[in-house]
């Protein structure tokens, strides 16, 4: 069996520019990145995406954006941030181990949100509905 990227990273197999590390997590900057600063955090225990986590790897992760955000605004001079994860191929995820982008914004940064569009209450209701049934 192939050990994943993030895995080999994670176990200092591959080089990373690794911004913090514990027993659990590990934090690194992107080497894609969206804008400066972009890091990627990620709970060493593999799993497939956040559905398959433990919690408390998941709990860990936000521990460690708590930590690490503040460092990373003030280095690159940004005043927000988005953290997020894509999970599954048709939400764009590609390394198939549970991983989040903190990436700094800056105001007229260039990058757009997501398209919202609205929806009527009934239709809140009823897709509300269907999906307490799955739960």
């Amino acid at each position: 069996m192939d050990v994943c990227l993030f895995c080999k990273i994670a176990a200092h197999e591959i080089p990373s520019t690794t911004l913090y590390e514990d027993e659990h997590t590990i934090a690194f900057l992107d080497i894609h990145p969206v804008k400066p600063g972009h890091t990627l955090v990620v709970p060493k225990a593999h799993a497939a995406d956040v559905c398959d986590s433990r919690v408390q790897d998941l709990a860990r992760v936000i521990e460690v954006v708590q930590k690490i955000t503040p460092a990373i605004l003030k280095t690159v001079g940004a005043t927000g941030f988005n953290f997020s994860a894509n999970t599954g191929a048709a939400a764009g995820q590609v390394i198939f181990h549970t991983h989040f982008h903190l990436i700094p914004r800056h105001d007229d940064d260039g990058l757009l949100p997501w398209k919202h569009e609205g929806a009527s209450p009934e239709a809140l209701a009823a897709l509300g509905n269907q999906i307490r049934t799955c739960l």
